[in-house]
């Protein structure tokens, strides 16, 4: 694995943008009529981006542990890319059925992550409505999935990732294909 060479944004604007993000959440809960949603992380950066988003909105998020899901299983290119050694537990303490969930991950780009995201939460339940949060929103989707709540839209090569190096402190990476998000 290739360490990411070059930082794309500090953890202060990291930071700065999750705040961010977090009011425009609130503020697209609030029109949908939304209160209190149980929030879902995709592992591994979209489990730090739901902390930090569960932290913001406070008593607007669910008062719940952050579900956490390991979509290793569920993704389509598995017998491509093969078995990933750090598969983790999924962890959804609380009940899908019925309830509305905010999904949150750090980049979207294909839009298979989500897909794959998606898939295992109704294996769990049947959600009433899943609202999708990102940190990153990139061009180069494959599949018809869009964000409703991003906190950036930045212009990337084809040939390069954007990359959450966490959990503390969160920082933003310009790497090449290859590369992966790493903690530290």
């Amino acid at each position: 694995m290739k360490t990411p060479t070059k930082l794309f944004m500090t953890a202060t604007a990291v930071h700065a943008m999750l705040d961010g993000l977090a009011r425009e959440l609130a503020a697209h809960l609030d029109a949908r009529g939304i209160e209190a949603p149980p929030i879902v992380g995709i592992h591994s950066g979209g489990v730090w981006i739901a902390r930090a988003l569960a932290e913001r909105l406070g008593e607007r998020a669910a008062n719940e542990a952050i579900g956490e899901l390991d979509i290793s299983f569920y993704r389509d290119d598995f017998t491509r890319i093969g078995m990933n050694p750090q598969v983790r537990p999924s962890k959804l303490p609380f009940e899908l059925d019925g309830r509305d969930i905010v999904l949150v991950d750090d980049v979207l780009h294909t839009g298979r992550t989500v897909r794959a995201a998606l898939n295992e939460l109704f294996d769990y339940g049947r959600p009433r409505s899943v609202t999708l949060a990102v940190l990153i929103t990139r061009a180069g989707r494959q599949l018809p999935i869009q964000a409703d709540v991003a906190g950036l839209e930045p212009r990337v090569g084809d040939d390069e990732h954007i990359i959450l190096r966490g959990p503390q402190p969160l920082e933003l990476y310009l790497g090449e294909r290859g590369d992966k998000a790493r903690a530290e």
